[in-house]
């Protein structure tokens, strides 16, 4: 990044309703962190009759903020991509107020054995409709349209908007950092698979919900799929001496990353070996170690 992250923090648009395209503003939750950059992204789509997309954390600040960003509208739609908390706790308030209806992924809570506080699945989503990869809502100059992409969590969602020829990405893209893919939920078969369903398509930009749109989504996502294929040929090459544990690969593979982020890096390495497992390519050596397949 350009801009120190404590920097770009300082000068972030908090509460302010920035315009992103002719039918798309973002409004953006006070909740940075090493996981969220520099918050939720909260995006509202058309005019008049408008649809919400992850009304983030459940914060009178980011409710009150929403609401004057839509004052004098009708918010028909609330739509959610998975259900961490950084996405989808505000969606039941923001419906009491609105009387809108609460739309998107399934609901599903988890356990999370992850490293991350603020992953941890919310309890409290309860939507009125559950869209299934193809479904869509619609108003006066919208549509958007669910692509289920199973990975971050098994029932993500990005939405595409074909009046702008745009994708609501979500966690499965960022437009900061990777995605972490922590397992039990997180699943780095099924991201694999979703990154090339994304690739196939032909969207002009993607609006993540962490960080800046991306204007090459194409481009990045042929980088997601090359920096994947290179872990794998790092955890392959490590086990070449010999069965390995997590952690131990995680200090050779993220050498140059701050400690802090490690645990999450773990479970993304994690999440490479379920994957290199059922393709027969290592197998558990015993409780904490990794091998090689004979």
């Amino acid at each position: 990044m350009i801009m120190d992250v404590k920097d770009a923090i300082a000068a972030a648009p908090y509460e302010a309703c920035e315009r992103l395209s002719p039918r798309i503003r973002r409004v953006l939750a006070r909740n940075p962190s090493a996981f969220t950059y520099l918050g939720t992204g909260t995006f509202i789509v058309g005019s008049g009759t408008v649809a919400v997309i992850d009304p983030g954390p459940d914060e009178d600040v980011h409710l009150d903020a929403i609401l004057a960003a839509t004052r004098g509208e009708d918010i028909s739609h609330i739509l959610v991509t998975h259900t961490h908390k950084d996405h989808s706790p505000l969606a039941g308030r923001l419906s009491e107020v609105s009387g809108a209806q609460i739309a998107g992924c399934a609901p599903l809570v988890l356990e999370d054995s992850g490293p991350r506080s603020d992953a941890a699945f919310d309890t409290s989503y309860a939507p009125d409709r559950v869209l299934a990869d193809g479904d869509s809502v619609s108003g006066p100059d919208w549509t958007l349209t669910a692509v289920h992409t199973p990975g971050h969590t098994s029932n993500h969602l990005c939405f595409a908007l074909p009046q702008e020829e745009a994708l609501f990405s979500g966690d499965h893209i960022m437009g900061w950092s990777t995605t972490v893919v922590s397992p039990p939920d997180g699943d780095m078969t099924a991201y694999l698979a979703s990154l090339k369903k994304l690739q196939a398509r032909e969207d002009r930009i993607y609006y993540p919900t962490h960080g800046a749109p991306v204007t090459e989504p194409r481009k990045l996502v042929r980088g997601y799929l090359i920096h994947r294929k290179q872990r794998e040929n790092q955890i392959l090459t490590l086990l070449e001496d010999g069965p390995q544990t997590i952690e131990t690969m995680v200090k050779a593979m993220y050498a140059m990353v701050n400690k802090a982020l490690h645990p999450a890096a773990g479970r993304s390495v994690l999440a490479h070996l379920i994957d290199l497992e059922r393709r027969g390519s290592v197998v558990r050596a015993d409780e904490t170690q990794w091998r090689k397949a004979a």
